[in-house]
């Protein structure tokens, strides 16, 4: 028979930590320091911390921490401080997003388990898989998938699945939103997302700000019961940044559905309504129903001041829960005195104490012994049954059954609050390898075949990426561009398991026309690039940050890595390049990408391949292009340009300079090159120097 599921609760401070546990909560998770994707949440300190872990652990709660944002190298010293507090602490896991973070852990912490946090965008088998190979114990699945595709997964993970319940929807899948970052300086990635989702826009030439971006709430209360049947392991509730009661009312409605295996009333959905919605809940993802049912912003509905009241009173007082024991107690002439003690749980200790002797005066009883073992106050222990084997004629003191008593008891009490004793290892910091003098190579990507002239071919970039599924509808295009220089095919960033054979069509085509590269934007599709003989260059999607990353991103066998677009100069100057690395230095970057189609939501019909805009409140217009899977992509306003900054990111160490083709016709991308090249000199209309002056917060 299947565990059941564990309802996780968000904690954003100790009151809501409180609330969730009170609530039924089977563990809860908390930010800790400044690594944590709510930075804006009250976060715990050291001695919160503890305290909590203590305050969880009496009550059967696990703790679980997030230091899910990404780190610089200059960060992973504070990375490393921060990962021996909470593995002394006694946490029950870390969720960290950063392959370097995760390496770190390993290294630091190696008895801790490590969870993926969702940032990490785990959407297939293959990504399960592989993040057991790195070490993680578990896995948090994105938010965009299906009944089906979680049922799939569950059948063949090898490492426990969490699964989002209820709670706010992201429009980009988590991990690949570079919106707030570029707009605002403001990054998701690290843990100040300032949610422009939210914010209205002007689809096209529509008249008056819509909410394009904005999903209603996530709320699966009526299929919790089938997810754990699944095979999930935990079922999560988002909501670091919502009070306490919020995280009151949502854990109890989920707790006792989930426990009492029945469909939540129409009375609990109104709660969960009131206490906070977007228009309504949708489920639309995991019923596989996209589309403009989905979308809805926050309304001024306030929860009633009764269900505030109710909620608040749930977790004024959260005693420590009592538990039913069996004393076993063997007192035999000769031998050791000897108690066992049982619980419900299947928990059992056992203590042995000193010999008993004759009986000078009185013998001891069976009534004394009974009324000393039954002495457990002060501890959550009721004895439930006390079972005496007590030969004749014999005497103990009543102190030596006392010190029995509470010699189980204590040890008893460690099945519950265990004091984790774990392994502390060194933080490999490496080498740091010198930069490279050499200026870098340029590389182009482009959006589509059409972009590909004989007069970019002619100008011969060291790599010219192409997207995987612009290769089987343009074939001669791309075996004239393999005979003028090395081509790599760009997976794309989302390939779930229902689009696995369609991409496997695509590679084959490809490894045909002779190319050997493949640029990956997602750890879980390394093993799909392998399967077919390409040779992997990590790319924009895998987010990495700092030397750690890097170093992982070599056992993964890959030869090159594209840095992140949020990263400084000088901090793409720290890192140490053990691979080639390649940075962004001209285009519009991919601000979202959306399984739920704008184009579609917006026009109620498939025109995605035609133009189309967002347009902010400041008159800024985003470009919107199809991708695979009938997904979108939000382009930046503004082409980042750095041709008459070649100084600076030539002196950054990185070995190639990518040129990102996305709106730009075929004389476009010609032109764009030569400036580059010192061989003309365009210029936008419009530009923007990215992140890498100004940085992110």
């Amino acid at each position: 028979m299947k565990n059941r599921a564990e309802i996780l609760s968000p904690a954003g401070s100790f009151e809501a930590l409180r609330a969730a546990v009170a609530n039924g909560a089977d563990a809860v998770y908390l930010g800790y320091g400044d690594f944590n994707a709510r930075r804006l949440a009250k976060n715990f300190t050291a001695d919160e911390l503890s305290r909590a872990c203590e305050f969880c652990h009496e009550r059967g709660v696990k703790v679980y921490v997030t230091v899910n944002t990404l780190a610089t190298d200059r960060e992973l010293i504070s990375v490393e401080k921060l990962c021996r507090e909470v593995n002394r602490a006694g946490i029950d896991a870390v969720i960290v997003a950063d392959l370097g973070v995760a390496r770190l852990f390993r290294e630091v912490a190696p008895d801790l388990p490590i969870h993926a946090s969702t940032q990490m965008t785990v959407h297939n088998i293959d990504g399960v898989r592989h993040l057991a190979e790195l070490g993680f114990t578990r896995a948090v699945l994105a938010r965009e998938l299906s009944k089906t595709e979680i049922s799939a997964i569950c059948k063949e993970s090898p490492i426990e699945l969490e699964v989002f319940v209820h709670g706010a929807l992201c429009m980009c899948w988590s991990g690949q939103c570079e919106m707030s970052a570029v707009i605002g300086r403001r990054s998701g990635n690290r843990g100040l997302c300032a949610q422009p989702c939210r914010m209205q826009y002007k689809f096209g030439e529509s008249a008056g700000g819509t909410y394009p971006l904005s999903l209603k709430d996530l709320c699966l209360v009526d299929y919790i019961s089938e997810l754990s049947d699944m095979g999930v392991a935990s079922l999560k509730i988002e909501g670091r940044m919502k009070r306490p009661e919020y995280v009151a009312v949502v854990t109890g409605i989920y707790s006792k559905v989930l426990r009492e295996g029945r469909a939540a009333t129409d009375g609990e959905k109104k709660e969960l309504a009131d206490i906070f919605c977007r228009d309504g809940f949708t489920d639309g993802y995991y019923k596989n129903r996209k589309g403009k049912d989905m979308f809805g912003i926050r309304s001024e509905v306030q929860a009633s001041t009764p269900l505030l009241e109710r909620a608040r009173d749930s977790y004024r007082e959260a005693p420590v829960p009592s538990e039913a024991i069996d004393f076993f107690c063997i007192i035999e002439e000769g031998k050791p005195a000897l108690l066992a003690v049982s619980d419900t749980h299947g928990n059992r200790v056992m203590s042995q104490g000193q010999l008993p002797e004759r009986a000078r005066n009185v013998a001891l009883s069976e009534e004394a012994v009974r009324a000393q073992l039954s002495k457990t106050g002060g501890t959550r222990f009721v004895p439930r049954d006390i079972n005496i084997k007590l030969s004749d004629g014999l005497a103990l003191p009543l102190s030596a059954l006392n010190s029995l008593r509470r010699d189980c008891l204590e040890k008893l009490e460690q099945s519950y609050n265990p004091k984790k004793k774990r392994r502390e290892g060194k933080f490999n910091v490496g080498f740091k390898l010198v930069n490279r003098k050499e200026p870098p190579l340029l590389t182009v990507s482009v959006m589509r075949a059409a972009q590909i002239s004989d007069e970019l071919l002619e100008r011969k970039p060291e790599i010219l990426y192409v997207p995987l599924c612009e290769i089987e509808q343009n074939t001669e295009i791309i075996r004239k561009a393999c005979e003028k220089c090395t081509v790599a095919v760009t997976l794309p960033r989302i390939i779930k398991d229902t689009e696995r054979k369609a991409a496997e069509s695509m590679c084959r085509t490809a490894r045909t026309l002779g190319i050997e590269y493949a640029a990956v934007g997602n750890t879980g599709h390394v093993e799909l690039a392998k399967s077919f003989g390409f040779t992997v260059r990590a790319d924009f999607g895998i987010n990495v940050y700092n030397s750690h990353a890097l170093r992982e991103i070599r056992r993964q066998s890959a030869v090159s890595a594209l840095l992140s677009p949020e990263l400084t100069f000088p901090q793409i100057r720290d890192i140490s390049k053990i691979i080639d690395t390649e940075i962004i230095v001209y285009g519009r970057l991919p601000l979202m990408i959306c399984e739920n189609c704008v184009v579609q939501a917006q026009t109620g019909a498939c025109v995605c391949k035609n133009h189309h805009v967002l347009s902010d409140r400041t008159g800024a217009t985003f470009p919107i292009v199809p991708d695979f899977g009938h997904r979108t992509v939000i382009l930046n306003s503004q082409k980042l340009f750095l041709a008459d900054k070649k100084r600076d990111y030539e002196r950054c160490g990185a070995a190639f300079a990518r040129l990102m083709f996305t709106t730009e016709n075929a004389h476009e991308c010609v032109q764009v090159f030569d400036a580059y090249a010192g061989r003309d000199s365009y210029m936008p209309h419009e530009y923007t120097r990215g992140l890498y002056y100004r940085g992110v917060e």
